[in-house]
Parts: structure tokens; C-alpha cells; sequence
């Protein structure tokens, strides 16, 4: 018997079916699944209960309401982990955004 979760973050253009990566060693499975917008999570993350996923985490990258959504869609079937950077962290995580969104910007 294997411990199933799953770690959900945000990659534009990603399909969360066929692009998900999957390491099953030692008794644990974790599978890895991109969403292309984080607002989309929520769906994706029912279909992995419904799979057998035991835990969800969610990306630092996931906004409270987007994390919210993800929550209140497994009600409460599993529980689910909101990644967050510490005090020290936040300038690096806002200038990585910063930097991210520019690039989205510049490539659209």
C-alpha cells in the first residue's frame, strides 16, 4: 500500500492530465500536477481524491481565494496544505511575480 499525494502549482499552458509527473518509491506516491491558472485548481483537485489522493498541497504561488476555492471543493474529503514564504522570503517571492509576469506580459 503506497501514501498518494499531490503538490498543485501554476504553469501557464499546462495540461494537469497529461503533463503531471508521477515518483513512486518507498511506499509513497507523489504526483506533481501543473494547472495552467491557479483559479482551475479546484476541479483538478477533486478528480484526484476521487483517485485516491490522501493529501493535497497547494503552491506558495496560489492566492488565499484560490486556495479557499481548493478547500472548499474536497470538502474536507482530504486536507489540504497552502504553501507560504515566510517574512524573510517575500521580497524574492514578489520580485520572482514581478519578474514572471513581465515575461507573460512580453510573450502574449
Amino acid at each position: 500500500m503506497s501514501v498518494d499525494w499531490a503538490y498543485l502549482y501554476g504553469h501557464p499552458g499546462a495540461d494537469p492530465v497529461a503533463d503531471r509527473v508521477v515518483l513512486d518509491r518507498g511506499g509513497q506516491r507523489t504526483t506533481l500536477v501543473p494547472v495552467p491558472d491557479e483559479s482551475l485548481a479546484a476541479p483538478v483537485a477533486v478528480a484526484l481524491v476521487e483517485q485516491g489522493v490522501g493529501l493535497i498541497e497547494l503552491c506558495g504561488g496560489f492566492s488565499v481565494q484560490d486556495a479557499a476555492r481548493v478547500i472548499a471543493a474536497v470538502d474536507g474529503r482530504v486536507p489540504v496544505g497552502h504553501v507560504t514564504f515566510g517574512a524573510e522570503s517575500v521580497r524574492g517571492a514578489a520580485a520572482y511575480s514581478a519578474q514572471f509576469e513581465a515575461e507573460q506580459a512580453r510573450d502574449s
